[in-house]
């Protein structure tokens, strides 16, 4: 299976501009520039947002994956996700993902939780994309 996604750049980097599409639709010419990446601006998305958003769906199935062998069905999971660009060197880096997630869990134990937050942490796979270069921190509570 294959995800698909496409991106068209215009310019130079500080004044340029593109846009981010899917092939489901879902983002359509979506913008984005340097002064939404770097600059703080609300006029398009980013790079990072997108993996923040990438990032917080995946962990909240493998979550609900991990829950359900363990014989418990969720009846809510949210995660939120940031993403940290930082300065490295001479270039920028993903240095930090910051998960925090609360999940309402009838008839689970703390213990229980626990295990399967850890679980779906190394197992998601975007945090398997980033386990060997970028630190991830989960802060799980079980409501």
């Amino acid at each position: 299976m294959a995800s698909k996604a496409s991106a068209v750049w215009t310019g130079s980097l500080k004044e340029g501009k593109g846009t981010i599409s899917t092939a489901t639709g879902v983002l359509s010419n979506a913008n984005y520039s340097f002064a939404t990446r770097f600059e703080g601006a609300n006029s398009g998305t980013t790079p990072e947002e997108l993996i923040a958003a990438a990032h917080a769906s995946c962990f909240s199935m493998a979550l609900g994956a991990q829950l359900g062998g363990a014989g418990l069905t969720p009846e809510s999971i949210e995660t939120h996700a940031a993403v940290t660009l930082a300065k490295v060197g001479d270039g920028f880096q993903i240095t930090k993902i910051s998960l925090t997630t609360t999940a309402k869990v009838p008839g689970a134990t703390k213990e229980a939780f626990d295990a399967a937050a850890a679980g779906a942490k190394t197992g998601c796979p975007i945090s398997k994309l980033f386990a060997n270069n970028t630190e991830i921190s989960l802060d799980a509570k079980l409501v």
